[in-house]
């Protein structure tokens, strides 16, 4: 079993989005259990939220399933679950501006259980809101790298959502 290393600075990925909508709008897919069943995972992934506090201290537990044949298939394959529980903690909660949180990454065979933070940032610019998401590495640059698409690929779910 491998143990992430903890280094002075952790390595982090970014992505920004900019979307026409209002931060209400933004804000209500982080924090209701709605809002975060209807995009959170990559294609090919759903979640059933079982309890959302978002507050600084609370917590978000949800299952995380493969819902594509695709996906279920290539979970198998890789000899992972095809259905999840996950829970993150909210470490900051500023209203319409700033969450925190950091989430419990238990589901990689062969590697000890570790968190990895992110920090999701809204800013209202004219009709629009810009998100912007820093999540810490992964213990591999693999999982780095899986992570990344999975963020990639999440966010397209919010694509037609917002759109004009």
């Amino acid at each position: 079993m491998t143990t992430p290393t903890e280094s002075p600075k952790r390595r982090t990925f970014t992505f920004e989005r900019t979307y026409p909508a209002t931060l209400d709008d933004v804000w209500a897919l982080w924090t209701t259990k709605d809002g975060f069943e209807s995009w959170w995972g990559p294609e090919g992934f759903s979640v059933k939220v079982h309890e959302l506090d978002a507050r600084p201290g609370g917590v978000l537990r949800y299952d995380m399933m493969a819902s594509a044949p695709e996906t279920i298939a290539f979970m198998k394959q890789a000899g992972m679950p095809t259905s999840t529980p996950s829970s993150l903690t909210f470490t900051e909660v500023k209203p319409q501006r700033r969450i925190g949180y950091q989430h419990t990454v238990d589901f990689i065979p062969g590697v000890a259980p570790y968190t990895a933070s992110s920090v999701v940032e809204l800013r209202a610019e004219g009709g629009n809101v810009r998100m912007t998401v820093t999540c810490d590495a992964m213990h591999s640059e693999e999982w780095t790298q899986r992570a990344s698409a999975g963020w990639e690929s999440q966010l397209r779910k919010l694509d037609p959502r917002f759109q004009r």
